[in-house]
C-alpha cells in the first residue's frame, strides 16, 4: 500500500447525468469530492435519438481543467465509465462517421426476429450467455446493416461509448473487457469475440479491438488535450469497469457473497449475483438472464429491469405540464398514497421511451383491468411497489437458478436516496437490505485505478476499503 496520499479522477457518464468525481485516498479511506456535474440524455433529431458525443467530451475536458486546478491536485490517473452498448464507428482515417445512436432509438425495432431468424437464438445464447434485449449491440449493428450499409462498408474500428472517449483522450484504441461483454457477441467463458455470429449476419469483424481488461493502463492523456486543459503533469488513463454497473458491483461490499445479491439502482435497476465463473444453460436461457463480465474477471449473473427511468421519465412530463417537483416532494407524496392500487411489468415494451409516461401508465392500467392513478403520489407509489414486485421475482429466479438461498440485498447508486424504495424492496421481498454506498459506480472506478496503480492489492482489498470510507443504512422488512 503506498505511504503518501494521492487523488485519481473518476468520470461517471450515466444515461441521465455525468460527474467528474475525484477520489482522495489516504491509506486508509477514500472520500470523494465532486467536481463537475452535468446532465445527459438523448438529442431527437428528425426523429432518431443520438448521443451528443463531442458535448460529453467537451464536459470530461471540463472536469480535467477543474480538477488541475484543486489546491491539494497530486492527481495520478483518471478513469472513464458508461453505459453498455452503445458505440462510435471510425473510418479508416479515425474519423467519427456519424454521432453515435442512442440505444432507446425505434431502429431496432424488428431486429430481434430478423436476427434470429438468421442466426438461432439459442446458438447465440450459449456462445454469449447475454439475455435478449433490442437495444443490445448485436441487434444495433444489424440495423446498420439494413439501414445504412453504407456506414459499416467504411468502418475500420468499432468503440464502445467509454472506448471512444478514452480514444478521444489517448489516441489508443480498444474494447474494454466488461463493456464488450454487453454487445451479445461476446464469449465470457473464453474471453473472445464470437465473430462466427457476426460473419452470419454478414457483419464485418474488422471493426472488432483488441481487449483491455480493467486496472490494465491505456495510454497517457494526448498532449493537446493537456494543454487545452492545463494539465501539467503526466496523466495516465486506466481500463476499469467500464460498464457502469460493472464498477458498480466492483464497490459492493458484500458481506457474505454466496447468500447476497446486488441491486444497482438507477435509471436502470440491475439485480444479480457475482459469480466466478459464466452460467449458461436451458434455465437461464429460459429466463433470459445474463453474464455480464466484471472487475478481476468476475461474472454478473443478472436481471436487466427497467428502474427509476419510470420515475424520471413521469417527473419530466409532470414539469413540462407546469408541475415542478423535487424527488423528495415524490417519494413523500407516494409514501402517503394508497397502496397497491395498480402493479405494472416494468419491461414492457411500451414503457421504453414514451413521449407521455404518465399518460402511457394510466393507459396500461385501464387496458390491464387495474385502478387508475388519480394523482402523482398514486403513480409513483405504484411504480416504486412494481419495481420492488419485480425484484421480488428475480430473486426467487435466481434462487432457483444458483440453488442458493438469499438473505441480503445490497442495494448500491443514486436509487438508494429513494428510501421509500429500499423499505418497500425490504417488505414485499421479505429480505434484509443493505444500502451504500450512493457514488457505488465512481467508487468501484476509483478502487480499480488504485489496484492498477499497485496502491492496493485485489478486489476484496477495495471493497474493505469501501466498507471504511462510507456508511451502510439497513432496512428490514416491516410487518
Amino acid at each position: 500500500m503506498g505511504d503518501k496520499s494521492l487523488n485519481v479522477l473518476a468520470f461517471d457518464m450515466g444515461a441521465s447525468n455525468g460527474r467528474a468525481i475525484l477520489g482522495k485516498y489516504d491509506g486508509n479511506q477514500i472520500e470523494l469530492e465532486v467536481l463537475h456535474k452535468f446532465p445527459n440524455g438523448p438529442e431527437r433529431l428528425n426523429g432518431e435519438l443520438y448521443w451528443d458525443i463531442l458535448r460529453l467530451f467537451h464536459e470530461i475536458k471540463t472536469g480535467l481543467h477543474k480538477a488541475e486546478n484543486q489546491t491539494d491536485s497530486n492527481l495520478v490517473s483518471l478513469a472513464i465509465d458508461t453505459w453498455g452498448v452503445d458505440y462510435g464507428l471510425l473510418d479508416k482515417n479515425d474519423n467519427l462517421l456519424s454521432n453515435p445512436y442512442h440505444y432507446r432509438d425505434s431502429r431496432t425495432d424488428g431486429m430481434v426476429e430478423e436476427v434470429f431468424g438468421k442466426v438461432p437464438k439459442e446458438k447465440v445464447y450459449q456462445q454469449t450467455g447475454i439475455q435478449t434485449i433490442q437495444l443490445n449491440t448485436l441487434f444495433q449493428l444489424y440495423a446498420d446493416l439494413k439501414y445504412r450499409p453504407w456506414i459499416l462498408n467504411n468502418a475500420s474500428t468499432l468503440l464502445f461509448t467509454p472506448d471512444l472517449l478514452n480514444f478521444f483522450l489517448t489516441g489508443e484504441k480498444f474494447n474494454e473487457y466488461t463493456i464488450s461483454s454487453t454487445s451479445q457477441f461476446f464469449n465470457p467463458k473464453k474471453n473472445e469475440w464470437v465473430s462466427v455470429i457476426l460473419e452470419e449476419l454478414g457483419i464485418p469483424t474488422r471493426i472488432l479491438q483488441q481487449i483491455v481488461y480493467p486496472g490494465e493502463r491505456i495510454g497517457k492523456l494526448l498532449d493537446d488535450i493537456k494543454e487545452e486543459c492545463g494539465i501539467k503533469e503526466e496523466l495516465t488513463v486506466i481500463a476499469v469497469g467500464s460498464h457502469d454497473t460493472a464498477s458498480a458491483v466492483a464497490a459492493t461490499p458484500f458481506e457474505k457473497r454466496e447468500n447476497s445479491v446486488f441491486l444497482s439502482s438507477g435509471t436502470w435497476s440491475l439485480l444479480g449475483m457475482e459469480l466466478d465463473s459464466p452460467l449458461i444453460n436451458e434455465k437461464t436461457l429460459e429466463e433470459n438472464f445474463t453474464n455480464e463480465l466484471g472487475v478481476a474477471r468476475k461474472v454478473r449473473f443478472l436481471k436487466n429491469i427497467s428502474g427509476l427511468w419510470l420515475i424520471q421519465e413521469c417527473k419530466r412530463c409532470w414539469a413540462r405540464d407546469g408541475l415542478e417537483l423535487s424527488y423528495a416532494e415524490i417519494s413523500e407524496a407516494a409514501t402517503k398514497a394508497r397502496p397497491f392500487i395498480f402493479r405494472l411489468n416494468p419491461d414492457d415494451p411500451r414503457f421504453l421511451n414514451p413521449t407521455d409516461m404518465p399518460a402511457t401508465i394510466k393507459e396500461y392500467c385501464k387496458e390491464t383491468g387495474q385502478e387508475v392513478p388519480e394523482d402523482y403520489g398514486e403513480m409513483a407509489r405504484g411504480i416504486y411497489e412494481s419495481l420492488a414486485f419485480s425484484y421480488k421475482d428475480v430473486i426467487e429466479k435466481l434462487e432457483n437458478l444458483t440453488d442458493r438461498k438469499i438473505e441480503t440485498i445490497n442495494m448500491v447508486g443514486g436509487g438508494i436516496q429513494a428510501e421509500i424504495l429500499c423499505q418497500f424492496t425490504a417488505n414485499i421481498t421479505g429480505k434484509r437490505v443493505l444500502t451504500g454506498p450512493v457514488e457505488a459506480t465512481a467508487m468501484g472506478n476509483i478502487i480499480t485505478q488504485l489496484m492498477a496503480l499497485g496502491e492496493i492489492a485485489d478486489l476484496e482489498e477495495g471493497r474493505e476499503l469501501v466498507r471504511r470510507s462510507i456508511e451502510l443504512k439497513e432496512f428490514l422488512p416491516e410487518s
